[in-house]
């Protein structure tokens, strides 16, 4: 009798659970995630999935800790890293229109003063090419390191150019590598890269990711990059991020020290997704060789799952396209499904957390 009763109650909750939709069963998942996690401020989320008609997000937390603002779906956040893709979208459009190949040596392509620079640091940048940096196999020392976090620190409104962390770099020390020898991920990469965005285009490299990513086009209306260009009228306050390994709120310090292509952009966990579906459906490049570059190990023989500003990852044993933000962002877009998952938790060290929310959605995907 017991255990008919067990059973009973074990079915009533299968069919409880069936009976919910695919929203409420992962509104579900991330509450409870947030309930063991409130040190995670909090945390947005958005599923892009059109095969199954689904275009939703969801948020839960405080979109400030100090005055417990709640959360919105809507609030954009600074994504970091997660501008390299963009960037590297950017340079692959160029190469599209024939304005470069990502196998020229970055000699030609930048500043003089730039490229003199780097040669008085040891580096041959006629062996360098652009697709070393979209790659991270340049071989050139990064300006950020621990130095550069506590000077950030103890300067929190500093004003930092494109040309003082690429001198911050060139005195790091000498070439790691030759170029393609070794893998090291490396802001000043992507900050190079969007020099020659500059160089080609004739125009600054935000506005011109805006002209050739064509965010008008593609509705991106909630992205744009920090200091440089202004919030759109009708977006949302953007919510405070923090690092508390620093004690940071992302309010007190001046955007710069992360900027230039590094890092940067503002938006909405939903236009984070939507431009990876967009991406990987060829509707930002369009040629299908060069868009294919983008998620083609580079090289064969070093054991990293980065490729051109995308990393090759399984997420709940599927293959997936992705990239992460240094200050809690992750975006995936999961081929097989046809669809995208952007999440971002509010304070930096729960990023973790907040890939167990993207890989939760992804089960669920499998699933339904």
């Amino acid at each position: 009798m017991k255990q008919g009763m067990i059973w009973l109650l074990l079915l009533a909750a299968a069919v409880q659970t069936n009976a919910q939709t695919f929203e409420q069963r992962i509104q579900h998942f991330v509450d409870s995630v947030y309930n063991k996690n409130p040190e995670a401020v909090g945390f947005l989320l958005h599923v892009e999935a059109p095969d199954k008609h689904i275009s939703w997000d969801y948020a839960v937390g405080y979109a400030n800790r100090t005055t417990k603002q709640k959360l919105s779906a809507n609030q954009p956040v600074l994504i970091a890293s997660n501008t390299k893709p963009y960037v590297a979208a950017t340079i692959l459009k160029l190469m599209e229109a024939g304005e470069l190949d990502i196998n020229q040596p970055i000699h030609s392509l930048l500043k003089t003063h730039t490229d003199s620079l780097l040669r008085s640091a040891g580096y041959q940048t006629e062996s360098i090419t652009v697709k070393h940096l979209m790659s991270h196999t340049s071989g050139i020392r990064d300006y950020v390191d621990e130095d550069y976090f506590a000077f950030e620190n103890a300067h929190k409104k500093h004003t930092w150019t494109r040309n003082e962390q690429i001198q911050r770099a060139v005195k790091a020390g000498p070439p790691l590598k030759a170029a393609g020898d070794t893998f090291r991920y490396a802001d000043i990469n992507y900050i190079l890269l969007t020099e020659i965005i500059e160089q080609k285009t004739k125009q600054p490299y935000y506005r011109a990711m805006r002209s050739l990513l064509d965010y008008k086009q593609l509705h991106l209306n909630n992205t744009w990059f920090a200091k440089f260009e202004k919030a759109p009228a009708s977006a949302k306050p953007q919510a405070h991020q923090y690092w508390d390994e620093f004690g940071w709120d992302t309010y007190d310090l001046d955007p710069s020290w992360d900027l230039y292509g590094g890092g940067g952009m503002i938006a909405t966990v939903s236009d984070m997704a939507k431009f990876f579906q967009y991406l990987f459906n060829g509707k930002v490049i369009h040629n299908q060789n060069i868009l294919a570059l983008m998620t083609t190990d580079v090289p064969p023989n070093l054991q990293i799952n980065y490729c051109l500003g995308i990393r090759k990852v399984t997420y709940a044993n599927q293959k997936g396209y992705n990239h992460g933000g240094g200050l809690g962002t992750d975006v995936i877009y999961i081929p097989a499904l046809n669809a995208t998952i952007a999440v971002a938790a509010l304070e930096t060290s729960h990023r973790p957390v907040a890939l167990e929310i993207s890989k939760g959605v992804v089960r669920e995907l499998g699933r339904k």
